[in-house]
């Protein structure tokens, strides 16, 4: 397990926390207690939840979620220890099925970290790709750039400042050429 994307995730579900805490179940989460975060779990699973959070429950709790099992349930209230310090910022778990429940009960999406991890690797892909793609693109802007440098200095009659690669045969046969070409060497050419 990627412990950067596992931070992310905590830190994730902390600031829906800050937002959750102020909202509808302000009773349960303003300043949470064990006690209130187990009477928010039952609350919450009673009204129906997906089969990844019944996952969580029976990996947390060791049971089944089960309406006749109210009582049973009401003697885990240890298991939400970790919760309540989680949500109050004093520590940071390791427990992923701790994790996920807060993620739970605070309405975070995506959860739980299996999913968000699928997410966070696909976002990461797409930026890989994205940044490839820019990369391609930028080169392919630079050989466009240097074509039209090019065709423009052909036009203009100069390169650059460095010498055309084919010079006027003209000039390459006169003794003006050869002194330009080679002015600390002075030919002479005798005819006769």
């Amino acid at each position: 397990m990627n412990n950067n994307t596992l931070d992310r995730y905590k830190k994730a579900i902390r600031k829906k926390y800050e937002i959750e805490k102020e909202g509808e179940y302000f009773d349960y989460l303003y300043s949470p207690s064990r006690g209130k975060l187990r009477d928010f779990c039952w609350l919450i699973f009673e009204n129906g939840v997906t089969q990844d959070d019944l996952n969580v429950f029976r990996n947390l709790f060791s049971i089944d979620f089960d309406y006749t099992k109210k009582k049973k349930f009401k003697d885990q209230k240890d298991k939400f220890r970790p919760i309540e310090t989680f949500l109050k910022g004093e520590t940071d778990p390791t427990n992923i099925d701790a994790i996920n429940l807060a993620a739970i009960m605070v309405d975070f999406q995506p959860r739980p970290f299996k999913n968000f991890n699928k997410v966070c690797r696909m976002e990461d892909a797409i930026q890989v790709e994205n940044s490839y793609n820019a990369k391609a693109v930028a080169e392919a802007e630079k050989k466009i750039r240097k074509r039209a440098a090019f065709a423009e200095n052909e036009k203009s009659g100069g390169y650059s400042g460095k010498k055309r690669l084919f010079s006027n045969f003209a000039t390459l046969f006169s003794k003006r050429g050869d002194q330009k070409s080679y002015p600390e060497k002075t030919i002479r050419f005798s005819s006769g």
